[in-house]
């Protein structure tokens, strides 16, 4: 493809394009981070669908790079893409002040049986309905995903008011509510619920940037938990 053949030759006069699932969310922060520390390096920051969409750009040269979790086994990808566990991200139960769990400061999966946990936002065939659907079928959850799905806000706004509903977040997902709606994160245990980051490429990509961007996580520059409880990722993770 033409862009990445121009990338090949002068990997270090443009932008290093990396695909996030979302500006609010776990890698886009990781970048901030990579971002401070190595400002020599120009960042171009853009948000593709889902994962498909994100290994077609890659592969097309359309982006560099993309945090993604890869539901497809190393069998079944590309041969021209490489994929590389990057950090797991805790997952956490949000409620609002009057939900029967709301007054727990830890809770294990087990305990969120028979309660009904809303995600408008999970889209059929996603990586990250996959993830909450294994999810659910592992420790016998209740996840609904019917409603329109208005945005972060609104999500918030019901949760807030409701006794029965309450929503999945990840621990680095950067969250701003009203005061009055006085919202609770419970961290989930035994085992912790992670969401499995990994960073896409193409294996002929020798941007400069790209490799830096390696470099900063294999010396640990991903979010990460202190503890070292049990976790459950899905089996394809």
């Amino acid at each position: 493809a033409e862009p990445r053949a121009f990338a090949s030759v002068r990997p270090g006069h443009r932008a290093l394009r990396v695909d996030v699932i979302g500006r609010g969310l776990a890698p886009a922060a990781l970048l901030r981070d990579f971002h401070r520390a190595r400002p020599e390096f120009e960042l171009d920051v853009v948000t593709l669908f889902d994962a498909d969409a994100a290994v077609e750009a890659i592969r097309s040269g359309t982006v560099d790079a993309s945090f993604r979790a890869v539901t497809m086994t190393g069998h079944r990808l590309p041969d021209d893409i490489e994929v590389t566990r990057a950090f797991d991200e805790p997952v956490q139960l949000l409620t609002g002040p009057a939900h029967a769990l709301a007054a727990a400061r830890t809770l294990t999966p087990a305990d969120l049986a028979g309660h009904r946990i809303w995600m408008p936002g999970l889209v059929p065939g996603t990586e990250w309905a996959a993830y909450y659907d294994a999810l659910a079928a592992a420790f016998g959850l209740t996840i609904e995903s019917n409603g329109p799905d208005f945005g972060v806000e609104p999500l918030l706004d019901t949760i807030a008011g409701s006794r029965s509903l309450a929503t999945f977040v990840g621990e680095q997902t950067r969250l701003v509510w009203l005061a009055g709606h006085d919202l609770r994160r419970i961290a989930v245990r035994n085992p912790t619920p992670v969401y499995p980051h990994s960073l896409v490429r193409h294996r002929d990509n020798r941007h400069p940037a790209l490799a830096a961007l390696r470099d900063h996580l294999h010396d640990g520059g991903g979010p990460g938990h202190s503890d070292d409880t049990e976790t459950w990722t899905p089996a394809w993770a």
